[in-house]
């Protein structure tokens, strides 16, 4: 978790509001939520290019070891499935989740070592699949299609005990205030303060994306291009 005062409060010192304008709580939530969400992404292309390099423990072990590991924040599951209308629903959203990102293992049983795993198949190899014994579904062997954010698992006499594990996005976050003598002040009651989710690792790349958000929206191409730089260094020491 990383501390959304914290991070406020380096913005505007950064941001210098005396010259290059004042960010208002309303903009800095908007702009944290972009930011968050922009490198909530970038852990996935990181990873996708990781597994693409050829074998090197010794230099690249840490680097996919950092990525699992602010990954595995929003690693949620496994959750059971609500069937109806001949499929499963993706997994919803409640008060401690938000939206599903990715869906992960899907798997048929009563949440046991020995659940089985549903296998994904297009829609073109389930006719396939279902011409030969040898490859047919079955409660052994289930299979799944995905059909408008539903998963349709075969054998279609399976209704029940379909769980899944899925990524979700991070929360929302917001810099809850209360206003004291027309000001701004940071108020940490958590209905009105939710902080970031993302590894603590990211909070100076965090910063520095609000910071150059910022420098669109208060139309500052000198902040635009300090916060570009100071972004550009974190991401190549990372790497």
């Amino acid at each position: 978790m990383i501390n959304i005062d914290r991070v406020y409060q380096t913005v505007l010192a950064m941001a210098d509001k005396e010259q290059r304008g004042y960010i208002t709580p309303q903009e800095f939530n908007l702009l944290a939520n972009q930011a968050q969400l922009e490198i909530f992404e970038q852990y996935f292309y990181d990873k996708n290019k990781v597994n693409r390099m050829p074998a090197n423990e010794t230099e690249y072990s840490d680097l996919e070891k950092i990525l699992n590991e602010k990954i595995q924040i929003f690693d949620t599951g496994p959750v059971l499935l609500t069937y109806s209308g001949g499929g499963f629903s993706y997994p919803s959203s409640s008060s401690t989740t938000t939206d599903l990102w990715r869906l992960g293992t899907v798997l048929y049983g009563m949440g046991g070592l020995d659940d089985i795993v549903v296998q994904e198949i297009d829609r073109g190899e389930l006719v396939t699949y279902g011409k030969s014994k040898l490859t047919e579904p079955t409660l052994s062997r289930p299979v799944y299609v995905r059909r408008n954010k539903r998963i349709m698992v075969y054998p279609a006499i399976i209704t029940n005990n379909i769980a899944a594990t899925y990524i979700r996005t991070p929360k929302q976050v917001s810099w809850g205030y209360f206003v004291m003598e027309g000001k701004a002040l940071y108020d940490s009651n958590p209905n009105k303060t939710t902080h970031f989710e993302l590894h603590h690792s990211d909070q100076s790349e965090l910063i520095y994306k609000i910071l150059k958000l910022a420098g669109f929206t208060l139309q500052q191409d000198q902040l635009v291009a300090g916060a570009h730089g100071l972004e550009m260094s974190q991401v190549q020491q990372e790497k």
